[in-house]
């Protein structure tokens, strides 16, 4: 378990405000300066957020105008992505050394294990590497970020007990999502004794925009309060976390966060039981009503991830956030697609909920691929 002191709101740099094809340099410097000027210190990045200018931006906005030690540092290794062999790989940890010019990282993780993703992360020997680097100071605190299922996530911290942290999606909306696991996940972790970065708590902008009639409880228990201050508080709440991210594009976003952060306290119990009230809302909302059971998958031909595919659907259907959405749906292989079914019909005649699969896969195919 880390100890530290930091507040409780991360910045996230994946969302910063653009000019066109340009990071806005003047409103994230502005940003930036509000956000440490508030006493808040956690800045994350990835090696392929915004093509690599994410990255640059730490050294513009932070590294360059303010002392090293004013301010904290994490990004993140995508071994998987682009790296075609284990130097490559690496290579990809000095070039995020020198687009920052941090010196050293504070954090520093594997880019979403999981899948075929950990394999290309042992292959190249990307866990020695890190523990290298740790041990020559250039890393100060070695964790990963995920998107897996429970049992994955046991082992690999049964596999990797060396890890200082682990970063994971956790929402009230998710939190007993079957398909995301974040209670499951969240449990993992704490009885692994690590503690937890939290990513996704606005559900990539979808509890900040909530049809009224679910956010009706949110808004009579407190009329001034936005629904993004909810799911940052439920987030920042649980036990072992470090600090919370949230991606945010402009002043005003951040003025939101920083008012809540900035003299934080925990949900009260009748706060919780708010949430509850909306978590409930959210189960039986028009989506489509898959619970995940997988009957599905395991007869289908073309080995489309029905109950994935219908959780990324029903972001827009819920939440009418058609770009979270598409952002959830293009982290399925495109071999497994929506658009690949061949209307076999076999996942209907096993699906307890009777779901029309077939033409919901339809509308998925064209609702969400380009």
């Amino acid at each position: 378990m880390i100890q530290n002191d930091i507040k409780k709101l991360g910045f996230g740099l994946m969302r910063l405000p653009m000019n066109g094809e340009e990071v806005d340099a003047a409103q994230t410097n502005e940003m930036v300066d509000k956000f440490l000027q508030k006493g808040f210190t956690y800045f994350d990045t990835a090696y392929g957020y915004i093509n690599g200018k994410s990255e640059e931006t730490v050294k513009t906005a932070l590294v360059d105008r303010y002392p090293r030690d004013q301010f904290l540092v994490a990004t993140k290794l995508p071994a998987w992505a682009d790296a075609k062999n284990a130097d490559e790989a690496i290579q990809m940890f000095y070039t995020s050394l020198k687009r920052t010019g941090a010196g050293y990282f504070d954090y520093y993780l594997l880019h979403n294990c999981g899948g075929e993703r950990t394999k290309v992360f042992t292959d190249f020997g990307i866990w020695e590497f890190l523990a290298k680097q740790k041990q020559k100071g250039l890393i100060k605190n070695l964790g990963f970020s995920f998107h897996d299922k429970a049992d994955v996530l046991e082992q690999l911290l049964t596999d990797h007990p060396e890890m200082d942290f682990v970063q994971l999606q956790i929402n009230y909306a998710d939190w007993e999502n079957d398909t995301v696991q974040s209670r499951q996940c969240y449990e993992v972790a704490r009885a692994h004794g690590k503690s937890i970065i939290i990513m996704e708590p606005i559900k990539g902008g979808s509890l900040a925009n909530l049809p009224d009639d679910i956010a009706q409880p949110m808004k009579d228990y407190a009329p001034d309060r936005s629904l993004s201050s909810w799911a940052l508080r439920y987030a920042a709440s649980l036990e072992g976390v470090i600090t919370v991210l949230s991606g945010m594009s402009s002043t005003e976003q951040m003025e939101d966060n920083l008012s809540t952060f900035e003299h934080f306290e925990p949900l009260s119990t009748e706060e919780l039981d708010v949430i509850a009230e909306v978590q409930s809302r959210l189960a039986n909302s028009h989506g489509i009503p898959c619970t995940n059971c997988k009957y599905c998958v395991k007869d289908c031909p073309m080995q489309i991830p029905i109950p994935r595919v219908f959780s990324s659907m029903n972001t827009y259907l819920v939440y009418n956030n058609l770009q979270g959405a598409k952002g959830n749906y293009k982290w399925i292989d495109k071999e497994y697609f929506a658009s690949k079914c061949i209307e076999c019909g076999q996942c209907e005649m096993v699906c307890p909920q009777q779901i029309k699969i077939i033409d919901e896969l339809k509308r998925v195919a064209e609702t969400l691929e380009d």
